[in-house]
């Protein structure tokens, strides 16, 4: 199949990953590749994807921070004039799919009128305009959503909605690798905001009195400078945001790693990278992690930070070789393309069953503004 795969703009696709959105979509693209099919993606320009196909001339969080302008019409004048170049695109028919892995709803009312294969991964708990796009493009046989655990599935069936596969999250289990001599310390891998909770995280491991290596982007100064900063000593230590590289082996080095969200994690690419590499978690069961950890980990309530040190001590319990098997049977990549696969095949099959009249596989910017407005 030719599959466009469609990107969130905030931060370019590339290494140094910004964040799980970001990773997930490097490994969507490259995992479908290795499964034979032609990709192109749709995204900020400074991606390194060789199927690149530039829809902005930044990430708009270089050029108009999220922080900053989240709401504004700037912002949202943005987001739009970038996807009328993909719909443009995806609309002269050259596409079997479109895989819409961005965060921008139109996309899926645009392809749902025009009779455009379409599958939309959810990467965030539903919110409004994206859950009533969802919603209204469940209408149309051509049209798919996903999440990425049956947590979220939860989360959407609570208000109301039930119509979505459930598709986990894959990684490269070739590259996240276990390494032959283990360290005695801990990893914390992730954005720097409140949300994925490192506060808690250092305050864990000073009670522990273990070794913590920070891994990330500071997205939030404040809360760093506040939560992280004072805390940083010899035994609590900050290596920045750093490429797959260095995190692999850092991981892959580690006693074990901390994964500690505050609010209900989607996923939790962190913890199924850890896996991969054999090292077990200790963390905050929230949201999907518990389904991505199994019994490969201990996780205690969110918050909970005597409780988070005393699992850190227990974590030599766990055999790094069941860590490593459960990565390699449930969360690699192969796993999650067989998984969109289906999805596909369903969207492309309702589009011809329902013979649904497209639109004119031409399009300007005026028009799509039109049908967009």
């Amino acid at each position: 199949m030719k599959i466009a795969v469609l990107a969130h703009i905030r931060h370019a696709i590339a290494e140094p990953f910004s964040g799980g959105m970001e990773a997930h979509c490097d490994m969507l693209c490259r995992g479908l590749r290795a499964a034979g099919h032609e990709v192109d993606l749709f995204a900020a320009d400074g991606s390194s994807d060789p199927g690149l196909v530039p829809i902005c001339d930044a990430p708009y969080d270089e050029v108009l921070p999220w922080r900053v302008y989240r709401g504004t019409r700037e912002l949202a004048a943005y987001q739009r004039d970038a996807f009328e170049r993909v719909l443009a695109r995806i609309g002269t028919g050259e596409y079997d799919v479109v895989h819409n892995n961005s965060l921008f709803p139109e996309i899926i009312v645009w392809c749902a009128h025009a009779g455009i294969p379409c599958v939309t991964s959810q990467h965030v708990p539903p919110f409004g305009s994206m859950f009533d796009a969802v919603l209204t493009g469940s209408q149309h046989p051509n049209i798919g959503a996903t999440v990425t655990s049956r947590d979220q599935l939860s989360i959407w069936s609570q208000k109301g909605f039930t119509e979505l596969e459930v598709v986990p999250n894959g990684i490269d289990t070739q590259a996240w690798l276990p390494e032959g001599q283990v360290g005695d310390y801990f990893t914390w891998t992730g954005r720097i905001v409140p949300n994925k909770g490192l506060g808690p995280a250092v305050r864990a491991a000073r009670l522990a009195d273990v070794r913590l290596k920070i891994f990330g982007p500071v997205e939030d100064a404040s809360y760093f400078a506040d939560e992280v900063e004072p805390f940083l000593t010899d035994g609590i230590e900050f290596h920045g945001h750093k490429s797959g590289d260095v995190l692999r082996k850092a991981v892959a080095g580690a006693r074990g790693a901390l994964v500690t969200p505050l609010w209900d994690e989607p996923f939790g690419l962190v913890a199924a990278e850890a896996l991969s590499c054999g090292t077990p978690v200790a963390g905050f069961d929230r949201g999907a992690v518990a389904e991505v950890v199994g019994d490969c980990g201990h996780l205690v309530q969110g918050g909970d930070v005597e409780a988070l040190a005393h699992a850190m001590g227990r974590i030599g319990q766990i055999e790094r070789e069941a860590c490593r098997r459960r990565a390699v049977r449930h969360l690699s990549i192969r796993a999650m393309i067989r998984g969109y696969e289906k999805c596909y095949a369903r969207v492309i099959a309702g589009a011809r069953l329902a013979s649904l009249p497209r639109l004119a596989w031409s399009s300007s910017a005026s028009s799509t503004s039109a049908l967009l407005a």
